[in-house]
């Protein structure tokens, strides 16, 4: 069994399951200043109640992995992008704070409205840097003194492009979660945010083979690629699919969700063939910074015990409260 593969596809699934379910409850952070009324925003809110500090556990399993198997990946992520990551964080407190305040406030409810948003959309911001900085600049020949090596464009583009994404992400939520006028609202909103997220995915895409000589031959070696090919085929379908189900009088409520959650994982899929067998592309493979041998295969035992745990846990906390939201919902 090659171990190191298998921390590597247990970690990609920790970092897609986290941007499928914290992702959408980012992108309703980031979506609620275009709600029309406090109404609406409180309602947006309740819908994730009882769901998001769960789907942020995702994070947590993914940096523990990281830092058990990969340890000088680890380091190396902190030591090179601590300012995104201390950003993200403090975001991300920010928001939970404003999450639990607004439900308690009155007259300060509309400032806790705009620090949740502002917290989820600097929170989703970050991590599209972080990503950038590690698929573009940072994995050239750059000296390791400059504190902000990884502000570049090509990582402000991926953290644009994650907050579009995000914000799709929740608004097809919303459309499975809410009713009527909330619903044909954030119905109307995911048709510009799909246009919005496939434009910044191509341009990405395009400034990503531009960045990465070596990802740039993987794709376009022919007939070496043919493998990746349905990667892009997947992508349109998701796409068209979805675009379809949006301009549907019919009522669809959960597969919007479904097409951007697959959207989202044949993106993610296409990044990781990419980039394989690197984990930081142009410095260190996956076999290269796997940790000796006794203790992954010590922790992978444990890892193992908890991994179902968690799903079986999210499957419950789901399914519970898998209804619509009301106004009349307690939290």
């Amino acid at each position: 069994m090659d171990i190191a593969l298998v921390y590597l596809l247990l970690i990609g699934f920790g970092i897609l399951v986290y941007v499928l379910l914290d992702g959408f409850s980012l992108g309703v952070g980031i979506l609620s200043p275009l709600l029309n009324t406090p109404e609406d925003k409180g309602l947006a809110m309740k819908s994730l109640a009882h769901l998001w500090d769960s789907n942020q556990t995702w994070l947590v399993f993914g940096g523990v992995v990281l830092f058990v198997a990969f340890p000088s990946v680890y380091s190396y992520v902190l030591s090179n992008l601590y300012i995104p990551i201390i950003l993200m964080l403090i975001a991300l407190i920010f928001r939970g704070v404003a999450f639990e305040f607004r439900f308690k406030a009155d007259s300060s409810q509309k400032w806790w409205d705009i620090s949740f948003a502002v917290g989820s959309t600097l929170a989703t911001f970050c991590q599209g840097l972080i990503l950038g900085a590690l698929v573009g600049d940072m994995s050239s020949p750059k000296s390791l003194d400059e504190p902000l090596q990884w502000l570049t464009p090509f990582s402000i583009h991926t953290g644009v492009a994650l907050v579009v994404g995000y914000a799709l992400l929740g608004s097809c939520w919303l459309i499975r979660k809410t009713e009527d006028g909330l619903q044909q609202r954030v119905r109307m909103l995911a048709k510009v945010l799909l246009v919005g997220m496939l434009f910044f995915l191509a341009m990405v895409s395009v400034e990503m083979l531009l960045e990465q000589p070596a990802i740039a031959s993987r794709w376009l070696d022919w007939p070496g690629n043919i493998w990746l090919a349905p990667m892009p085929l997947l992508t349109a379908f998701f796409a068209y699919k979805l675009w379809n189900l949006l301009n549907s009088e019919e009522e669809h409520s959960l597969k919007p969700l479904a097409y951007v959650m697959g959207l989202f994982a044949t993106a993610f899929a296409g990044l990781v063939a990419g980039i394989f067998p690197y984990i930081i592309p142009g410095r260190l493979t996956i076999w290269d910074a796997i940790a000796p041998d006794k203790s992954v295969y010590f922790t992978l035992v444990g890892i193992l015990i908890f991994i179902p745990i968690i799903i079986a846990y999210n499957v419950y906390n789901y399914k519970t409260f898998s209804g619509k939201t009301s106004l009349k919902d307690g939290y």
